[in-house]
């Protein structure tokens, strides 16, 4: 990654997720999730799939990461279905053994939840997409661990930050890294004029308080 060093990643991502649509921000048109909560930003990073420069630029950055802090690595696995096409980039630079992880055991077959080979004692990278509460992705790295691997980290691409993802990644002692976050986002919108300044306050507010936003 010769012209972008990982302190300068979370903008430059931040940016082409925004240039893309792969994010977008309403602070007050909020968006309705599936669940029910009222948010003010809808990201969909499986559109990054389809620009190569992007796509280039995510898998370069995890690279970069690995190579930086998980050189130890032997296997890189992708949560389904999201994470497996950059898992598969990652691993093919990297020239590891790729892997991934089903949501839950198939019902059918072995009933396997991972699929490729993860064998015990190896050192393994989760990818994702995105990050919100880390309940799926946490999952996924604990469906890791009861195969008898070690799980180094999970990376993902963005994250919302809350608080509640950190907490439950302590919890289970996984470590958890993204190339860019929520607070990289407002900024490079801000700068770009894809909000405007008087938005940041509520912005802000409801990644401390998702829950009460809109009401």
């Amino acid at each position: 990654m010769s012209s972008t060093t990982l302190t300068e990643l979370p903008n430059k991502i931040a940016e082409r997720l925004l240039d893309i649509e792969a994010v977008a921000l309403s602070p007050n048109e909020p968006f309705t999730w599936t669940s029910g909560l009222k948010s003010p930003i809808y990201c969909d990073n499986r559109l990054t799939m389809t620009y190569p420069d992007i796509r280039d630029m995510i898998a370069e950055g995890f690279v970069s990461l690995i190579k930086e802090r998980y050189p130890e690595a032997e296997v890189i696995a992708g949560t389904s279905t999201a994470g497996i096409p950059h898992a598969a980039w990652v691993a093919s630079k990297l020239n590891l053994p790729m892997a991934y992880i089903r949501d839950k055991a198939k019902g059918h077959g072995k009933g396997n939840q991972i699929e490729g080979r993860i064998m015990a004692g190896q050192k393994v990278v989760v990818i994702e997409d995105l990050i919100s509460t880390g309940g799926s992705s946490l999952k996924a790295g604990l469906a890791v661990r009861e195969a008898g691997a070690e799980v180094l980290a999970v990376l993902a691409i963005f994250t919302y930050q809350f608080q509640q993802a950190s907490d439950a990644f302590l919890q289970e002692n996984m470590p958890l890294e993204t190339l860019s976050n929520y607070s990289a986002l407002i900024d490079t919108a801000v700068k770009l004029g894809k909000v405007a300044e008087s938005d940041v306050a509520a912005l802000q507010a409801w990644r401390k308080d998702p829950q009460s936003f809109g009401k």
